[in-house]
């Protein structure tokens, strides 16, 4: 067996604080989680970081790793102290004994009595737009972590149908009680904290609570100005077209960004879009404003 490095494990320095290996945990579980991530060892980087979480995020376990580690070195053959667990007390060896040493520590050292709360675990949950202006229920599909009949973890499939509250935004978290690692000696599970992205549409940009829509106008529609239907994340609006309106200009709906107690704006960005020269009729009306109109686009260019 061989003595596991946790501190690497995480990226941080044996003097980090709480709040910064709780940081680094976060931050590396959201990046290799399997649901998520498309690295090709998100699984075995997601039970180390667990591993590696579960003993440094608990003082008393910390405490007993750092007293192991003075004189350890990560790949080393590590053999536990004679006052402590024997392989069959924990695991039975293999992989997982050197985590379970840490578990039993803690079980011995309270009388047989041990309980800890199960750590939170986090993911992400991709949603549309709509969902967000509306609300919705979404199941998903994680692999969730249980304990057997033996009090070991093991990761088990599981779908979850995750209420999608109305007005929710971009990074923001959703808490599923209960749902995160199992708790030891009964203690209860953590919670799972699920971070909201938005599905990649190229109708729409989001900037907090504010969307910017797209809009293809036609060159007429523009020009002489127009009352368009737009379909909105919101459902169908029928918005005016000023004449003499440009590629680009921003048309403003107040309050028709996401939902909440101060909702958002939504922006029209109108796109000028041309007819194809197709057929003889197209082409001849092309001709006839270019015999007629007289107008040249790179005037201010001095062309």
């Amino acid at each position: 067996m061989e003595y596991k490095d946790y501190y690497k494990a995480l990226g941080v320095e044996k003097t980090a604080t709480e709040a910064d290996i709780k940081k680094a945990y976060r931050k590396l579980i959201r990046k290799y989680h399997p649901d998520v991530s498309k690295e090709a060892d998100a699984d075995k980087r997601t039970k180390e970081l667990n591993e590696a979480y579960g003993v440094l995020g608990e003082a008393e376990k910390r405490s007993a790793y750092d007293q192991l580690g003075r004189e350890q070195a990560a790949g080393q053959p590590f053999r536990a102290p004679p006052d402590w667990p024997s392989g069959s007390e924990a695991s039975g060896g293999g992989d997982d004994y050197f985590a379970d040493l840490f578990a039993h520590l803690g079980r011995r050292g309270r009388g047989g009595n041990f309980q800890m709360r199960g750590e939170d675990s986090h993911a992400s949950i991709v949603i549309d737009l709509a969902d967000s202006y509306h609300g919705a229920t979404r199941g998903i599909g994680l692999r969730v972590p249980e304990r057997d009949a033996q009090g070991r973890v093991v990761t088990r499939e599981r779908t979850l149908n995750v209420s999608i509250p109305k007005g929710v935004t971009a990074g923001q978290q959703l808490r599923l009680s209960g749902q995160g690692q199992p708790g030891s000696g009964g203690a209860p599970a953590g919670d799972l904290y699920l971070e909201i992205q938005f599905k990649a549409d190229p109708r729409y940009r989001i900037d907090g609570r504010d969307v910017f829509e797209t809009v293809p106008v036609a060159p007429w529609e523009a020009a002489l100005g127009a009352q368009i239907d737009v379909p909105t994340p919101s459902g169908t609006v029928s918005v005016t077209v000023p004449e003499h309106s440009k590629g680009g200009r921003k048309l403003r709906l107040k309050g028709r960004g996401i939902p909440g107690a101060t909702p958002g704006d939504l922006y029209l960005l109108l796109e000028l879009v041309l007819p194809p020269a197709h057929g003889a009729k197209a082409r001849e009306l092309y001709e006839t404003m270019a015999r007629e109109m007289a107008f040249n686009p790179r005037h201010t260019m001095g062309g």
